[in-house]
């Protein structure tokens, strides 16, 4: 059984896509949906390796919000709008990384996760046999989320830590 609508924010489409899950969200979720903004930010740059597929993916996925963004004097445009994108379509999750952004969208009563915890579920569903190579590839990549963060995750799922620091990851 899949998960209803997701709204994807950037940092988490750029980092599902730059480790090649992007298909992972089809898996999870009947619908996935961004909104304009954030399709601005990830295609903005064509000289990156990762936007070809981003576009190819998100071209019918992308949606103009229709009320007013008064959110954009506390969070960045794409955020702001993946929040507003949420309560229009009464969506039931917000990809989201950004801790500040997230804090507010859970204060609105809105249903957050996160890379690392979609990874995470994805593992529980038998859709990723490892976690470990996933997120050594974000660090290769330079996706920096908490080491910390990470070695907790691979702890609970009966995996080896990652023992290095990102900096020195080869």
């Amino acid at each position: 059984m899949k998960n209803g609508i997701v709204i994807a924010d950037a940092g988490p489409i750029i980092s599902l896509t730059l480790v090649d899950k992007l298909e992972i969200l089809d898996k999870l979720f009947d619908e996935v949906k961004i909104p304009y903004a954030v399709w601005e930010e990830v295609t903005r740059d064509e000289s990156k390796p990762f936007v070809a597929k981003i576009k190819l993916y998100f071209e019918d996925k992308t949606y103009k919000i229709n009320g007013f963004n008064e959110l954009t004097f506390i969070m960045d445009y794409g955020e702001s709008e993946s929040l507003i994108l949420y309560k229009e379509l009464k969506a039931n999750f917000l990809l989201i990384d950004d801790k500040k952004a997230r804090d507010i969208a859970e204060n609105l009563g809105i249903n957050c996760i996160g890379t690392l915890g979609l990874l995470s579920t994805a593992k529980d569903k038998c859709l990723i046999p490892e976690l470990k190579p996933v997120f050594e590839d974000f660090l290769r990549n330079k996706r920096y989320y908490s080491l910390e963060l990470m070695n907790m995750i691979l702890e609970q799922k009966q995996e080896k830590k990652i023992s290095t620091l990102p900096g020195t990851f080869k």
